[in-house]
């Protein structure tokens, strides 16, 4: 995936591919807060994306560092049978708590990241804020088994049941 608006660095996108062509992943997430990216950071949207993606960690049980970003990269035999219901930025709560319910391997790879401001056309308020952690309750405290992830390859699938 890629903004228009150049905030994420293009070339950073072949090392993610890369983890994938060379199987040391099934998913990988694109990171602004890994200790090797070369970034700036709005000192308010790093906390709030801080404090979601310990949001989503702890309801999905993976271990990201940035579970907002815009730079993820998928198997396609994983993520074309998803059934995906949100739009805007619903998508990376809901992609992650379904990813979560999954038998794949999530690799992070540290990216570049410039963010724009508001005066430059930055779009996100504190309301994307709050329906992202409606998004992330919504779908991981859905059951293991949820009809989204039906068509999804037996291999990527897990034979827990849970029953909320």
């Amino acid at each position: 995936m890629q903004d228009a608006d150049f905030e994420y660095a293009p070339e950073d996108l072949v090392e993610l591919v890369n983890a994938i062509l060379l199987n040391r992943a099934d998913i990988v997430y694109g990171s602004r807060y890994r200790k090797n990216s070369p970034n700036v950071h709005r000192t308010f949207h790093y906390a709030v994306n801080r404090l979601l993606t310990l949001t989503s960690n702890l309801l999905s049980g993976l271990y990201l560092s940035d579970m907002e970003t815009c730079y993820k990269v998928f198997r396609a035999e994983i993520l074309k049978p998803i059934t995906l219901e949100c739009n805007r930025f619903g998508f990376e709560p809901e992609i992650t708590a379904k990813i979560a319910k999954l038998k794949v391997r999530v690799h992070e790879d540290p990216i570049q990241y410039f963010p724009r401001n508001y005066l430059e056309g930055k779009k996100i308020s504190w309301k994307d804020g709050v329906a992202a952690v409606w998004f992330m309750l919504k779908f991981n405290l859905r059951g293991q088994n949820e009809t989204s992830l039906r068509n999804v390859p037996e291999k990527y699938r897990t034979s827990k049941r849970v029953r909320l």
